[in-house]
């Protein structure tokens, strides 16, 4: 079954924040990628490119908190209150298309599920009931 974890976006501190945890829970940072590591740049304005387009920090047995910073050159910001997904991580790619397909009936696609340049089956979506979702599945590494 698939694993769930909490994903934060905040506006530009999302450093700052992950540092914080790390002194507080321990332990090393799994994945730390910056905007300026997206293929080809992106959308990202040159004034947020060292900024955090994600972060991982294993906590306790097997959960992973996880981050991004919501920059505005993307049109968008972090709102307190409803600045988290919820990440879920299927063990199929089968799997996380019934999911997505599921929690996305009745809500808003914010990413369509799709291959994603770092490897992943990825895509985002806002249920309808108002709750952030990433749905993934990591291709197994040949």
């Amino acid at each position: 079954m698939a694993t769930l974890n909490p994903y934060l976006n905040f506006n530009g501190n999302t450093e700052a924040v992950f540092n914080f945890y790390k002194s507080v829970f321990g332990g090393e940072f799994a994945s730390l990628q910056r905007f300026r590591d997206i293929p080809g740049g992106g959308q990202t304005a040159e004034a947020d490119l060292d900024k955090i387009m994600h972060i991982s920090l294993p906590v306790g047995n097997g959960s992973v908190l996880m981050g991004s910073d919501v920059v505005e050159s993307m049109q968008d910001r972090a709102r307190a209150g409803s600045n988290f997904y919820i990440s879920i991580n299927a063990d199929s790619k089968a799997e996380a298309d019934r999911l997505f397909s599921g929690l996305s009936s009745g809500g808003v696609v914010e990413m369509p599920i799709q291959d994603a340049f770092w490897g992943s089956y990825f895509g985002m979506l806002e249920d309808r009931f108002g709750i952030h979702w990433m749905v993934s599945f990591a291709h197994p590494q040949p």
